[in-house]
């Protein structure tokens, strides 16, 4: 039998699999991270040049003034809530689901009054919604 003390192997401390996991989650975090600064940000919304406006055989127009009131073929809608809109647009979609809802906003108009009238659509089970813009050649005489 050999009794003699083995020598004690130092232990040995193995970094590289350690920097390979780092680096490829350095990497990661580097591709899936966005570098953008909303509030510097400086908006200039542009103008449509439509030289042909669609015609839809199953639309209703939807008119949003500055001030936040609706119209909805031509027709006022009493309330500006998301509940008057919907039943407003339940009434003209006589199509149903194929109904195309177009929406011309006044370009003062605000943003949530465009929201309301693409909540109402939706509740009232309407998908297909388009906006309407003027062309640039009336957009510069005015």
């Amino acid at each position: 039998m050999n009794f003699r003390p083995r020598p004690k192997e130092e232990p040995e401390i193995n970094l590289i699999p350690f920097i390979d996991v780092l680096l490829v989650v350095l990497i990661f975090l580097m591709l899936t991270t966005t570098y953008s600064k909303f509030t510097e940000m400086q908006l200039k919304l542009p103008v449509a040049d439509a030289e042909v406006q669609r015609d839809y055989p199953k639309e209703v127009i939807v008119a949003v003034a500055s001030d936040g009131r609706y119209m909805v073929n031509r027709q006022p809608v009493n309330g500006r809530s998301v509940e008057a809109m919907a039943a407003a647009l339940t009434e003209a979609a006589k199509a149903g689901k194929e109904t195309v809802i177009v929406i011309s906003a006044d370009a003062t108009a605000t943003h949530q009054s465009v929201i309301t009238v693409m909540e109402a659509a939706r509740r009232s089970g309407l998908s297909q919604i388009t906006f309407a813009t003027q062309s640039s050649a009336r957009a510069g005489t005015r």
